[in-house]
């Protein structure tokens, strides 16, 4: 098997941040990498409500929506953002079950143009969808996913890393037959 791209290999989800300010214009750039992901029907249901360390109450409103375990090391990171999910196609209204699919390849694209920029990503789930719902008017037809914790990391990677076997991920015709 070749070795996989060494950004994919090299991300990993600290919870510990520089407090040096991730540049606007980065972040735009990290948000136009998630602008290109792929999506049922070029639908592109992903939002993202964006909170920076210029403006601290902004990024204490997103903190207040988190639970309390992630708000003890997230509320160190300059930028927090907050992914959603657009619930219906606006070709036909129809409900959209591929929404929270794609908001994820677009956040993965963000992840891994952030991590060639040498930036570090950390989603959560953890967080209060009423509280982000409520804090930021979400309208109906429109779901929070996953809150985001941006910016450049203040701990060294973990020396080891696991993942499952292949084998357990991957069948070949039925389920659990070996790829």
């Amino acid at each position: 098997m070749e070795p996989i791209h060494e950004l994919l290999q090299n991300r990993y989800s600290p919870r510990a941040f520089d407090t040096r300010p991730v540049a606007k214009e980065t972040l735009r750039t990290l948000f136009e990498a998630a602008r290109w992901a792929p999506s049922s029907f070029n639908e592109q249901p992903w939002r993202f409500i964006v909170a920076t360390q210029e403006d601290m109450a902004e990024l204490e409103r997103l903190v207040s929506c988190l639970v309390p375990g992630n708000q003890t090391w997230a509320k160190k990171a300059p930028v927090l953002a907050l992914s959603v999910a657009k619930l219906r196609f606006a070709r036909n209204d129809e409900p959209n079950r591929h929404a929270f699919h794609d908001v994820g390849l677009a956040v993965a694209q963000l992840v891994t143009q952030a991590t060639a920029l040498g930036l570090a990503v950390h989603q959560m789930a953890g967080f209060s969808v009423e509280a982000a719902r409520t804090t930021y008017a979400i309208p109906e037809g429109f779901e929070p996913v996953a809150a985001i914790a941006l910016g450049y990391s203040a701990e060294e990677a973990p020396a080891s890393r696991t993942r499952r076997p292949q084998d357990e991920l991957v069948f070949h015709g039925q389920w659990e037959t070996p790829f």
